[in-house]
């Protein structure tokens, strides 16, 4: 699967990579020598914690190096009446009878404990495009849904500096 993305969270990506290789690797290969300094490696917690953090760090550049690759771009351009990237929305849960705000996202950005929903996710496929009164059906499955609608329609974009999710 391509994760859709737009050319601001590839600029983001790219910025934490060069971030990463220029700051955190110098300073995770600094605290591995400094903690081998400290003798006897089999027992030594610093020196394991030392690697954790190096490897930790090499991993998540390999991971935003592998998202790049394999991104699909998209744009962040939608109608000013129709919701799309990067704006917020209150929907109408039918059946638990409760507002709740939402702003699309995308896939690296989607946190739904911070109330930011992929464009990807059911929910979020379901509403974009749609408008303020729209009554949209959110498909779970091929035996289960619900309807939301869409109250308010918030489509001030920001400038993309939510934080990229991390693993």
């Amino acid at each position: 699967m391509f994760d859709k993305i737009t050319e601001n969270d590839i600029g983001k990506m790219k910025e934490e990579i060069r971030n990463r290789k220029l700051v955190v690797r110098k300073e995770a290969l600094e605290a591995v020598k400094e903690a081998r300094a400290h003798g006897d490696l089999s027992e030594n917690f610093e020196y394991h914690a030392a690697k954790k953090d190096k490897n930790l760090n090499e991993s998540r550049i390999r991971y935003l190096e592998g998202m790049i690759k394999t991104a699909q771009i998209i744009t962040e351009d939608s109608k000013e009446d129709e919701i799309g990237l990067y704006n917020t929305v209150d929907l109408y849960f039918e059946d638990d009878d409760e507002v709740e705000t939402y702003k699309l996202v995308t896939t690296v950005r989607g946190n739904s404990i911070k109330g930011l929903i992929s464009s990807e996710s059911p929910l979020g496929r379901a509403v974009m495009g749609h408008k303020v009164g729209d009554r949209v059906f959110v498909k779970i499955s091929d035996k289960a849904g619900y309807y939301v609608v869409v109250k308010r329609l918030d489509n001030t974009k920001d400038d993309g500096s939510d934080q990229l999710r991390s693993y």
